[in-house]
Protein backbone atom coordinates (compact mmCIF):
# COMPACT_ATOMS: atom_id res chain seq x y z
CA UNK A 1 0.00 0.00 0.00
CA UNK A 2 2.87 2.30 0.59
CA UNK A 3 4.30 2.10 -2.87
CA UNK A 4 1.06 2.90 -4.41
CA UNK A 5 0.42 6.11 -2.09
CA UNK A 6 3.94 7.66 -3.36
CA UNK A 7 3.08 7.64 -6.91
CA UNK A 8 -0.07 9.50 -5.75
CA UNK A 9 1.75 11.93 -4.30
CA UNK A 10 4.09 12.66 -7.12
CA UNK A 11 1.67 13.45 -9.42
CA UNK A 12 -0.44 16.16 -7.52
CA UNK A 13 3.06 17.82 -6.76
CA UNK A 14 3.91 18.54 -10.56
CA UNK A 15 0.58 20.04 -10.98
CA UNK A 16 0.98 22.94 -8.31
CA UNK A 17 4.20 23.52 -9.58
CA UNK A 18 1.98 24.29 -13.16
CA UNK A 19 -0.62 26.49 -11.76
CA UNK A 20 1.92 28.44 -9.73
CA UNK A 21 3.80 29.08 -13.00
CA UNK A 22 1.05 30.32 -14.89
CA UNK A 23 -0.25 32.56 -11.41
CA UNK A 24 2.66 34.44 -11.78
CA UNK A 25 1.98 36.80 -14.07
CA UNK A 26 -1.34 37.31 -13.14
CA UNK A 27 -0.15 38.42 -9.72
CA UNK A 28 2.16 41.12 -11.51
CA UNK A 29 -0.72 42.69 -13.53
CA UNK A 30 -2.29 44.38 -10.81
CA UNK A 31 0.32 45.36 -9.64
CA UNK A 32 1.41 47.11 -13.51
CA UNK A 33 -2.29 48.25 -12.73
CA UNK A 34 -1.66 50.82 -9.56
CA UNK A 35 -3.87 48.56 -7.13
CA UNK A 36 -3.30 48.03 -3.71
CA UNK A 37 -4.40 44.66 -2.10
CA UNK A 38 -5.75 44.37 1.23
CA UNK A 39 -2.76 42.18 1.97
CA UNK A 40 -0.51 45.67 1.08
CA UNK A 41 -2.70 47.63 3.23
CA UNK A 42 -2.18 45.96 6.02
CA UNK A 43 1.64 45.99 5.97
CA UNK A 44 1.41 49.29 5.37
CA UNK A 45 -0.53 50.00 8.75
CA UNK A 46 1.90 47.68 10.61
CA UNK A 47 5.08 49.11 9.10
CA UNK A 48 3.64 52.84 9.92
CA UNK A 49 2.20 51.73 13.36
CA UNK A 50 3.22 49.63 16.61
CA UNK A 51 0.80 46.89 15.71
CA UNK A 52 1.87 43.71 14.31
CA UNK A 53 0.68 41.89 11.44
CA UNK A 54 -2.14 40.39 12.66
CA UNK A 55 -3.66 43.16 14.87
CA UNK A 56 -2.91 45.77 11.97
CA UNK A 57 -5.59 43.39 9.94
CA UNK A 58 -8.44 43.30 12.51
CA UNK A 59 -7.92 46.89 12.42
CA UNK A 60 -8.24 47.35 8.67
CA UNK A 61 -11.17 44.42 8.72
CA UNK A 62 -12.96 46.04 11.40
CA UNK A 63 -12.79 49.56 9.84
CA UNK A 64 -14.18 48.25 6.73
CA UNK A 65 -17.00 46.60 8.62
CA UNK A 66 -17.88 49.57 10.32
CA UNK A 67 -18.34 51.81 6.89
CA UNK A 68 -20.17 48.96 5.30
CA UNK A 69 -22.39 48.54 8.09
CA UNK A 70 -23.00 52.09 8.23
CA UNK A 71 -23.33 52.63 4.56
CA UNK A 72 -25.68 49.56 5.45
CA UNK A 73 -27.87 51.92 7.36
CA UNK A 74 -28.31 54.88 5.55
CA UNK A 75 -25.40 56.99 7.17
CA UNK A 76 -23.02 58.71 5.01
CA UNK A 77 -18.77 58.13 5.85
CA UNK A 78 -16.82 60.71 5.90
CA UNK A 79 -13.23 60.01 5.69
CA UNK A 80 -10.96 63.17 6.50
CA UNK A 81 -8.47 63.39 4.16
CA UNK A 82 -10.01 61.50 1.59
CA UNK A 83 -13.52 61.95 1.17
CA UNK A 84 -16.95 60.89 1.85
CA UNK A 85 -18.76 57.76 0.91
CA UNK A 86 -23.01 57.91 0.55
CA UNK A 87 -25.56 56.00 -0.20
CA UNK A 88 -27.72 57.29 -3.50
CA UNK A 89 -31.21 56.58 -5.13
CA UNK A 90 -31.41 55.73 -8.93
CA UNK A 91 -34.96 56.14 -10.38
CA UNK A 92 -36.39 53.56 -12.75
CA UNK A 93 -35.01 53.64 -16.51
CA UNK A 94 -35.14 52.53 -19.42
CA UNK A 95 -32.25 50.54 -21.26
CA UNK A 96 -31.45 48.31 -24.50
CA UNK A 97 -30.84 44.47 -23.74
CA UNK A 98 -27.32 43.91 -25.56
CA UNK A 99 -27.22 41.81 -28.79
CA UNK A 100 -31.23 42.10 -29.45
CA UNK A 101 -32.13 45.63 -28.78
CA UNK A 102 -35.11 44.88 -27.02
CA UNK A 103 -35.72 47.61 -24.71
CA UNK A 104 -36.13 47.11 -20.56
CA UNK A 105 -36.94 48.78 -17.76
CA UNK A 106 -34.45 48.52 -15.11
CA UNK A 107 -35.63 49.34 -11.39
CA UNK A 108 -34.70 51.54 -8.99
CA UNK A 109 -32.30 51.21 -6.41
CA UNK A 110 -29.16 52.35 -4.40
CA UNK A 111 -25.18 52.83 -5.25
CA UNK A 112 -22.63 54.37 -3.33
CA UNK A 113 -21.32 57.83 -4.23
CA UNK A 114 -17.85 58.96 -3.50
CA UNK A 115 -16.85 62.58 -3.16
CA UNK A 116 -13.30 63.47 -3.14
CA UNK A 117 -12.04 65.60 -0.23
CA UNK A 118 -10.84 68.88 -1.78
CA UNK A 119 -7.44 68.24 0.01
CA UNK A 120 -6.70 65.05 -1.57
CA UNK A 121 -8.23 66.95 -4.76
CA UNK A 122 -5.95 69.65 -4.47
CA UNK A 123 -2.82 67.08 -3.80
CA UNK A 124 -3.01 64.75 -6.94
Amino acid sequence: MAKSSKPAAKKPATRPAARTAKAAPAETAPADAGKIAKTQIIDMVADRTTLNKKQAGEAVSTMVDCVIDALRSGHSVGLPGLGTLSIAQTAARTGVKPGTSERITIPAGKKVRFKVATTLKGSL
